[in-house]
């Protein structure tokens, strides 16, 4: 498994290479759209984005954040949002505890403005878990280590990590992970689906201008081109067309005498 951190650089190198000229990262990474993917703070995608270090965060107020994130952007198909009745009941919760949850962790600071009376990580721990899980034993969550990347399995019976592991195959149809990773991760993985689009791209030249916006970006360009270049242009798309029917026509006549031959 790659480490977090050189992960997301590594992708991030490779999206600069793919980008090409005439196009900066922000043409093609879009800060919401990835803050709703991965579930990170848009400031904080900006951060990564720039090669920086995100704010520490507690790891139960950042699973409920995104349990928060979730029902906020996942919506149902009448655009209205999933309840907590119906989501603690697909993994046999009652509401109240998993309102409670959500609650009670929402009353505390938040990690991207930290004040001085914020009290420690491990007292926020300690006083989330009083109140919440009747239990003395804590689970350990499905988290990646900030030392190695590597990702810990959850202790069995764990009542948070049970919620996790809920929620997840709520939304997601299994436990992926997606509510404990640390931002790093989250943001990769969400970079994915961008990295194979221009992975597609530079594969074939003509990706881009058969999208809709590589047609609508040729056309804005087309007042700065002169008359010269702009025919140019031309030519070349029509060649490219005219080689293109000349193949469908090679190839409808290589099906008809097929059939004529039977």
């Amino acid at each position: 498994m790659r480490e977090t951190r050189p992960a997301l650089a590594e992708t991030l190198s490779r999206i600069g290479s793919l980008i090409g000229d005439g196009r900066s990262r922000d043409d093609v990474l879009d800060v919401e759209q990835l803050s709703n993917e991965s579930g990170v703070p848009r400031d904080v995608v900006r951060m990564l984005l720039d090669g920086e270090e995100p704010p520490a965060e507690d790891i139960t107020d950042r699973i409920v954040r995104r349990i928060v994130h979730l029902r906020e952007t996942r919506l149902r198909p009448d655009g209205t949002r999933h309840s907590y009745d119906e989501i603690a009941a697909s993994y046999g919760a009652s509401r109240a505890s998993l309102s409670n949850l959500v609650n009670s962790r929402r009353k505390t600071p938040s990690p991207q403005t930290p004040s001085p009376q914020m009290p420690s990580r491990q007292a926020l721990s300690r006083q989330s878990l009083s109140a919440q899980v009747p239990s003395a034993q804590v689970l350990s969550e499905q988290v990646p280590s900030q030392q190695t990347g590597e990702r810990r399995p959850a202790r069995s019976g764990g009542p948070l990590a049970s919620t996790q592991a809920g929620i997840e195959t709520f939304f997601f149809g299994q436990p992926n992970g997606w509510l404990s990773a640390e931002p790093q991760t989250s943001l990769d993985n969400a970079l994915q689906s961008v990295l194979h689009g221009l992975e597609r791209e530079a594969a074939d030249p003509m990706a881009r201008l058969r999208g809709t916006h590589g047609l609508r970006e040729l056309a804005a360009r087309a007042p700065q081109l002169a008359e010269e270049e702009l025919q140019l242009v031309t030519d070349w798309i029509d060649t490219i067309l005219q080689r293109r029917n000349a193949q469908r026509v090679r190839g409808s006549g290589s099906d008809s005498s097929h059939t004529e031959g039977r």
